[in-house]
């Protein structure tokens, strides 16, 4: 049976370091059930270390959690990478790292938390999560699709980091999935403004860097449960399964 599944697709912890330290797992979970999520997915700057702890808190407390990063390209574009594992993830992760240069600076870019599920400091990330790698897109594309996840063009609407101003297109030949839109625009209106999305799926996020703002944007899918392997199905339209 097909239900109705409110989801929020990009969820930052305390882990990003333009993200509130109030962005904590029990926090994250506490407010989505507040504002009635049943699906989201933590996806923090170039990194996957705190989607385990999320993910536990989510089974706990009734809402189920995909992990996932918000990846920046060699072109200064910003991917989303969704999986329906956390080993997926951190798989992504060593690429990510593999590829990624210099050192956090916390009084210029902010803290990069690494959290308990008691919401204490399990240590800080060292690395300067904020930056580029030096992948291109279509390796990141191709790698998240290896590990059987999902990739989208994220906030294709926004000025900074999004792929329509970094490039000026979507390059025909990058195998995206879909793309997303900003709390800014409904994505009806996006696809008549934005160019080259009018025929891809395309779904809202919050882009939460704050708990206040978690849900202030979603995606509402049709499917049979809130999984990975059913928010691919509803993306390309599959028995019923869909975008609402």
């Amino acid at each position: 049976m097909l239900k109705e599944f409110k989801a929020d697709l990009h969820v930052h912890t305390c882990l990003s370091p333009c993200a509130d330290l109030e962005m904590s797992p029990r926090k994250i979970i506490r407010r989505s059930r507040e504002v009635h999520l049943g699906l989201i997915a933590v996806c923090d700057h170039n990194s996957a270390e705190n989607t385990a702890v999320v993910m536990r808190e989510g089974r706990r407390n009734g809402v189920c959690v995909l992990p996932g990063l918000e990846i920046c390209s060699r072109e200064e574009v910003h991917v989303l990478a969704l999986f329906g594992e956390p080993e997926q993830a951190l798989a992504m992760q060593a690429i990510v790292y593999a590829h990624l240069s210099g050192e956090n600076r916390p009084e210029l870019f902010g803290y990069q938390i690494v959290a308990t599920e008691a919401d204490e400091v399990l240590g800080e990330n060292p690395r300067r999560l904020i930056g580029a790698t030096r992948l291109g897109l279509t390796d990141i594309v191709r790698a998240t699709h290896a590990l059987n996840g999902l990739s989208l063009a994220a906030h294709v609407d926004r000025p900074a980091n999004g792929i329509l101003n970094q490039l000026g297109f979507i390059p025909a030949d990058l195998d995206l999935d879909g793309v997303e839109v900003s709390y800014r625009i409904p994505p009806a209106v996006a696809r008549t403004m934005l160019p080259g999305i009018a025929n891809r799926p395309c779904i809202t996020s919050s882009d939460a860097h704050r708990l206040d703002d978690i849900g202030r944007a979603c995606t509402v899918f049709r499917m049979a449960a809130p999984t990975l392997a059913e928010v691919a199905r509803a993306l390309k339209g599959v028995r019923g399964r869909r975008i609402l």
